[in-house]
């Protein structure tokens, strides 16, 4: 299948195609041993954003045990083309990455997200924002921290510009972008909602998964800006952004995708598993997951 072509496959296929499951650990290392600790494992490097509902929710087939590592897409992608890592299976948040920095032959859609902006109610900052008329005043009160994070490291932070960029027009406030840029509390993405826990950040732009999974309250953007929807695909596309090794990433509806590196039996039982069920275990954490997923893109190989 040629990438121009551009296959689809329904969920429900895959949900009949994937065997009996076992319940996934909460560390990192989840799945179910069998006799003498000989059951294969399979390695994912996945998306910091995908961390808590694959070593919480998601259920791996009977047999068959897994090891996930998160980290933000963008550095994903860089330990894998630079040969840092070398796992069976990379889950990341943009599947651009795939192109570049990274050159893999397919990969396949399996859910969507939103961009909302999280915030702290147990904080003054956050109850700032909570009652504010708009998000944007109260994101740029001076007394209202605001996390984020860093758009060389992750999707999810050049994300946040492109929303910036989109609301600094939405909005007609020419400076908003920069205004709110200004602030420097960036933190890696699988550390970001830690620091509401501390109480060191009032508000921050995250993933509504983010959100759901750590039980903040958040506010929702317009769709012109929270890049969820693909009848606002050709505007998300004016923003850009150019990592450290110059790929040029543009703005779209968010999309997760994966990819699978190695042929074992137990590499492709737990990756038709990771995005057939991907609705079952990324749902209830605020993903979103259509019934067009998984998508697949490239040369699917018959077998995939």
């Amino acid at each position: 299948m040629s990438r121009d072509a551009r296959g689809a496959s329904s969920r429900r296929a895959f949900l009949a195609s994937v065997g009996g499951t076992a319940a996934a650990g909460l560390t990192a290392t989840a799945g179910c041993l069998g006799r003498g600790g000989s059951t294969p494992t399979v390695s994912v490097l996945a998306a910091g954003s995908l961390q808590r509902a694959l070593t919480t929710e998601f259920e791996a087939p009977e047999g068959t045990r897994f090891e996930v590592e998160a980290h933000g897409s963008a550095r994903v992608a860089r330990m894998v083309a630079d040969g840092q890592r070398d796992p069976d299976i990379v889950a990341l948040a943009d599947p651009t990455l795939f192109d570049a920095p990274l050159s893999v032959p397919w990969y396949a859609t399996f859910a969507n997200n939103a961009l909302v902006v999280a915030y702290n109610p147990q904080t003054d900052g956050g109850t700032r924002v909570a009652e504010a008329a708009s998000w944007p005043d109260a994101l740029l009160d001076d007394a209202v921290s605001l996390g984020r994070t860093d758009p060389d490291l992750d999707p999810l932070g050049y994300r946040t510009r492109f929303a910036l960029a989109l609301a600094a027009d939405y909005y007609d406030r020419p400076a908003l972008a920069d205004d709110l840029l200004r602030r420097d509390q960036i933190y890696p993405e699988t550390q970001l909602l830690a620091q509401f826990d501390a109480g060191g950040v009032d508000a921050a732009f995250v993933y509504r998964s983010m959100a759901v999974e750590r039980g903040y309250p958040s506010l929702e953007l317009p769709a012109a800006i929270d890049l969820s929807d693909p009848e606002h695909a050709s505007a998300y596309e004016t923003a850009s952004y150019t990592l450290p090794d110059g790929v040029t990433v543009r703005g779209g509806p968010i999309r997760y995708a994966a990819t699978r590196r190695t042929d074992t039996a137990a590499a492709k039982s737990v990756f038709e598993a990771l995005v057939g069920t991907a609705g079952d275990f990324l749902e209830p954490s605020g993903f979103t997951v259509r019934e067009s997923h998984p998508h697949y893109f490239g040369d699917v190989p018959p077998t995939a």
